[in-house]
Order: C-alpha cells, then structure tokens, then sequence
C-alpha cells in the first residue's frame, strides 16, 4: 500500500473520516466558493441563461490538476441549477450496460458528474455520445443473427466530466462539451481564506497569521490546505489548548517536515537524487521515476505540477531539469 502524503492531492479511499470531513467543507454556492472567479463568472451567465429558457445547461468538462475543487464545482453547478446530481467515477463503469442502468435512472434536468472521465472504456464513450448530443440511448438486444437495436429517449440532461488529463480524452467526447473549463491554482489569500472558512466550520479558533502561514505551506490546492488544518488543529488539541496560533503551526508543520515552500521529505528527496546523480542535466521521466520507485504517471500528476509552478522544475526537449531556485533551496 502507498504511504499517505499530507500534501497528497487526492483523497484517501480508506479514511471514510477524511471524506466525511471534505464532504462538509466543500462550498454549497458560488457565494461561498472561494476563488476561480474567471470560471465562476462564465458559470453563473450560463446558469441564469438556462434558467431563464427552462432548460438543462450545456455539459461541462472541467480540467484541470487534482484537489482544486472540480466535485465540488461540480455540486455547486447542481445546486444553483436546482437539480438533482448523480455522482460517479469513470473506472466504475465498466460496461456500456452500467452507462444504460445509470442514464436511465435520471429524470429532466438531472447531472451526471463523472470523474475522471479520461478513464472511459471506448465501448462506454461511444454510448454516451449520441445520449449527449440527442439524448437517445442506443442498446443492442440479443445477440448473432437474432439481434435487434433499439433506440430510447433519455431526459434532458447535463453531463459535468472531470478529468486531470484533457488529452486523454477522445476528440469526439470532448467536442460534446458545451463548456471546457480550466481549474487553476490559487493564490496564498485566497487559500487563507479558505483555510479560515474551513475553521469556522471545524469550531477552530485560528489566528490570522497562523492561517497565511498555512496558505504558504498548501501548495496552493484547497485540498492540502484543509488536509493540513486538520492536522494542525489536532496538534493544538494535544499538545495547547486548541487554539491555532503561531507556535502551534510552526511545531505542527516541524512535525510533519513541510518546509517553508510547502515541500514534504519525499519532494525533497526527488530533488536532491536528481541533483546528485545527474547535476544540471536533463533527465527522462522514466529515469526519475526509477530514481524515486513511483509510477511515471505518479511524477506526472502530483510531484510535477507544483514543482513547476513554484518553478523548481522546468520541462526541456530532452527532459526534465531542476532549476537553479530548487539546488538553492535544497542546499545542494
């Protein structure tokens, strides 16, 4: 089993508490979702504009990298839209057979969120793209020379797809969406005031300043960033007497060794092998995920997007390099 990362971007499986906890912080409105005001502006017109013509809003394909709120964008599309919304994964529907039980199931304006939709098998995509243009489900009964195709009426309905990698998803999937929208990273105010939002609803008392230092350390995900309230609330708990000031984050955030830049030691260590075994070079994303015993899709998805931004790693055309600002920041 993979050891859990507090500054992982995806949520764990097995902890049913951290789902529970992520449920009932996650926004309900625009009003009280923080940040993405691009994407919030472009919504809301198209909401109001639905509304206002009795009907569904176009489907939605939301991208962008992990933890940065697209479940959650997703219910509160559903939610100013006065809908119903059905919640699935892509791996979990294995057979256009499960796509059929699922559309079926839905009535006239419902959303169907599915995430990580780039993981569709071809043989579900290519049923739900005449249910998204035409809202007709097209099934095959029977099968060798007796078989018949029969094509249903579906209900009004909008798909909302989530997917961290917009590229894997086919050409003819993507071109059914009415809206594509990119989730970007948030900025340290922002993330500050999420954090303290998070503690209005923890009932945790926390310092304004304890709350910025936070927003440093959660690598500008909303996600990490309550992962990290969380654990420091708990170590107010034990070791003060609940209250979240500066003393208590600096020793809880000593404790779980996430330094200034939100790195944790396995960040750190990623930096440091590359550095010392192949200096200023590039280096392959094979070889660094040999380097570190991940799975490339691994360095792809949750070590690289943040090194990036922060700019500790720069993409070339022979592979990855680690900056000058990342060999400073590790001491090497």
């Amino acid at each position: 089993m993979a050891i859990q990362r507090i500054v992982d971007t995806e949520v764990y499986e097995a902890d049913t508490d951290e789902q529970i906890i992520e449920i009932t912080l996650r926004p309900q409105t625009f009003d009280e979702y923080v940040g993405q005001d691009r994407l919030k502006k472009n919504l809301k017109l198209a909401i109001e504009a639905a509304k206002k013509r009795g009907e569904p809003i176009d489907h939605v394909l939301l991208y962008g990298p992990p933890g940065l709120g697209k479940t959650t964008m997703a219910s509160v599309i559903a939610n100013e839209m006065g809908a119903g919304l059905r919640v699935t994964a892509g791996p979990a529907i294995e057979r256009a057979g499960d796509l059929a039980s699922i559309l079926t199931n839905l009535t006239d304006g419902d959303i169907l969120f599915i995430d990580e939709i780039h993981r569709l098998s071809r043989a579900v995509e290519e049923v739900l793209y005449s249910a998204m243009e035409d809202f007709k489900l097209d099934i095959v009964i029977g099968k060798g020379p007796a078989a018949r195709s029969v094509r249903l009426d579906l209900p009004k309905f909008t798909v909302i797809g989530a997917t961290t990698r917009t590229g894997s998803l086919a050409a003819p999937l993507r071109d059914r969406f009415g809206h594509l929208h990119r989730l970007e990273f948030y900025n340290d105010t922002e993330i500050a005031q999420i954090i303290t939002r998070a503690a209005r609803i923890l009932n945790a008392e926390i310092e304004a300043e304890s709350a910025q230092m936070l927003s440093t350390r959660a690598r500008l995900t909303p996600r990490i960033a309550n992962r990290l309230l969380k654990r420091v609330r708990d170590y107010a708990d034990v070791n003060g007497d609940g209250i979240i000031d500066t003393k208590v984050t600096h020793g809880a955030l000593a404790m779980m060794e996430i330094d200034e830049m939100g790195l944790d030691p396995a960040d750190r260590s990623l930096l440091v092998r590359i550095i010392e075994n192949y200096g200023d070079n590039p280096v392959g994303l094979n070889t660094i995920a040999a380097l570190t015993g991940d799975e490339t899709s691994t360095i792809e998805d949750f070590y690289e997007p943040y090194l990036m931004q922060i700019g500790f790693i720069e993409r070339t055309p022979r592979g990855r390099r680690v900056t000058q600002k990342a060999r400073k920041h590790v001491g090497r």
